[in-house]
């Protein structure tokens, strides 16, 4: 390891090591950092297995302790370092994360995997840089936690409105962490993981000082500091459990979500016409067929997923005489998802949430203010197209709603989420300020079935519940639907790939939680904190630095 400890000089001229010869044109600074990554593959390699356990730490393995784990390993690789180094070592680190996470993109195509996890690990250049600045700073630690904020601040909101998945919260939905979120949301949650992390690290480290101590200088409270940072990281996750979670219900309300399935799984998921409305049709005749023999009780509303109808049913007549027949047969409202081509916009269609009731027909509606880029439009689409051809698979772009989901469906006041929404903090918790008692979550996962990617949909769900204090039902097309209690729990689940009728009563709550309340304030300020420290390094070294070059005349002339 003489390569990595060389590699960690704290002089101002340590950046110059890939300068060359006097006069050579500098390189360019990613060519330096990929430099730097060549002469230190051996902890390029510990950090692409650290960013592998990470994704051990998410569902569908919820080994959630890899997560503070994770955290303390490339604490300590960046421990020290020079900033490039830290970048490499993030990005190092990143990559291989992204692409086992995001490997259910693997059906659209690995390019798309790759592409976007390249995107999501340029993210972590920073905090690498970040990361080996600031661990020259007292309470390095807590520098270290507000920077993983940082980090996921930045990539829940770019590009093109951000992508949130693999923030370290969403590994955390069943943990002693999880309660934090009813405080300051998933931010805090984050945060808290975080912290455990780099307290582990610094642990570590004392350690390896105490071991390198020659025996007779070392004494018996030289194990205390050590002792009391690890404790201190178990006491940060305990911290959890003091947090309550409110649960009462205010009132409760009889629901049925219906799963009609798909006939294949993949991109063509949809087959020919009609067929996803007609199996929601069915299994929801069923339903009322077994109500009517006294085998379940009629409930206040049912549910249906996102794309249920794949036709609109405000132009196609079929389509909605189809939906007509399942809302008279079970006699209560239902929440349909359909795509609706925009009523003055040629060409742009909305993800919609319908609500149709036995008597006045379609009235109330959502429709999905985040639309996913490259999924439910194209960016740059005349330029992309032409070098991009599988794009023509998004043949119309979708158009944002403008509005909460906040919907009276029956004698319930719901707040409707599509799908991967329930990723993005302010579109939940606006949801929820703006009065919905409980969410429903419409989703359409037959594009990644039994690819890990609806169980860590379904996670977030989890979170959202404990983070809002809201009972959360997820209506999925192919699965998972799922009914989850406002403390998290994951109370009744379909299979995938099946036609399935989940019957529950859910409570419905007025109060809101203080992360409600306090809104995005706790991710501002942690982060914000995160990127002063950084600051004030940089600020700091360019002191040192003007200081260097204002002495050396004078050195020069005492000589």
């Amino acid at each position: 390891m003489a390569d990595d400890a060389a590699g960690r000089a704290d002089a101002p001229g340590a950046a110059a090591d890939t300068a060359g010869p006097p006069g050579a044109r500098r390189p360019g600074r990613l060519r330096r950092i990929a430099a730097s990554g060549r002469r230190h593959w051996r902890a390029s390699l510990v950090a692409a297995v650290a960013g592998l356990a990470l994704t051990a730490a998410f569902p569908p393995y919820d080994v959630w302790l890899l997560s503070p784990a994770a955290v303390a390993a490339l604490s300590l690789l960046t421990h020290g370092r020079t900033g490039r180094q830290g970048a490499w070592l993030g990005f190092a680190f990143a990559l291989p994360f992204f692409v086992s996470l995001l490997s259910w993109l693997r059906v659209i195509g690995w390019d798309a995997t790759v592409g976007l996890s390249v995107a999501e690990a340029a993210f972590f250049l920073p905090l690498g840089a970040g990361l080996a600045a600031t661990s020259r700073l007292r309470l390095w630690p807590l520098w270290t936690a507000c920077l993983w904020v940082a980090q996921e601040w930045a990539r829940d909101r770019v590009p093109f409105g951000g992508f949130p998945w693999g923030r370290l919260a969403f590994a955390n939905t069943g943990t002693p962490f999880t309660p934090l979120a009813a405080l300051g949301g998933a931010p805090l949650v984050t945060f808290a993981v975080a912290l455990s992390g780099a307290l582990l690290a610094w642990a570590a480290l004392r350690l390896v000082t105490r071991l390198r101590t020659p025996a007779e200088a070392r004494t018996a409270l030289s194990w205390r500091p050590a002792a009391g940072a690890v404790a201190l990281a178990v006491a940060v996750g305990a911290a959890g459990y003091a947090v309550p979670v409110p649960t009462d219900a205010d009132d409760t309300v009889s629901i049925a979500v219906v799963q009609g399935n798909v006939q294949q799984a993949g991109m063509d998921f949809l087959g020919r016409p009609m067929m996803i409305l007609n199996n929601h049709v069915d299994a929801t005749l069923q339903l009322a067929e077994d109500i009517d023999a006294g085998r379940v009780e009629r409930p206040d509303l049912v549910l249906w997923p996102e794309n249920s109808s794949d036709l609109d049913p405000y132009r196609d007549a079929e389509a909605a005489a189809a939906i007509e027949r399942a809302v008279q047969a079970v006699g209560v409202p239902i929440l349909v998802g359909a795509l609706v081509d925009h009523p003055t916009k040629d060409g742009y269609v909305e993800n919609q949430g319908i609500v149709w009731d036995p008597e006045r027909g379609p009235g109330e509606s959502y429709t999905k203010q985040h639309p996913v880029p490259f999924g439910e439009y194209v960016p740059f689409r005349e330029q992309l197209s032409a070098v991009i051809t599988r794009l023509e698979r998004v043949p119309r772009d979708f158009y944002p709603g403008d509005h909460t989901g906040v919907l009276d469906i029956g004698p319930a006041r719901m707040g409707d989420v599509i799908c991967f929404e329930v990723a993005y903090d302010g579109i939940v918790r606006d949801t929820v300020n703006a009065g919905a008692r409980a969410l429903v979550v419409q989703t359409n996962n037959a594009t990644y079935g039994r690819t890990g990617q609806p169980e860590q949909q379904l996670a977030m769900s989890r979170l959202r519940a404990v983070e809002h204090g809201r009972a959360i039902v997820t209506a999925a097309t192919s699965g998972i639907s799922a009914v989850v209690a406002p403390d998290g729990t994951v109370e009744q689940q379909t299979e995938e790939f099946t036609q399935d009728v989940l019957t529950a009563d859910l409570p419905l709550r007025d109060g809101r939680t203080v992360a409600d309340r306090v809104g995005a304030l706790p991710e501002w300020l942690l982060a914000g904190a995160g990127l002063a420290a950084w600051a004030l390094v940089l600020v700091r070294r360019r002191a040192a630095r003007r200081d260097v070059r204002r002495a050396a005349p004078a050195g020069a002339a005492g000589e």
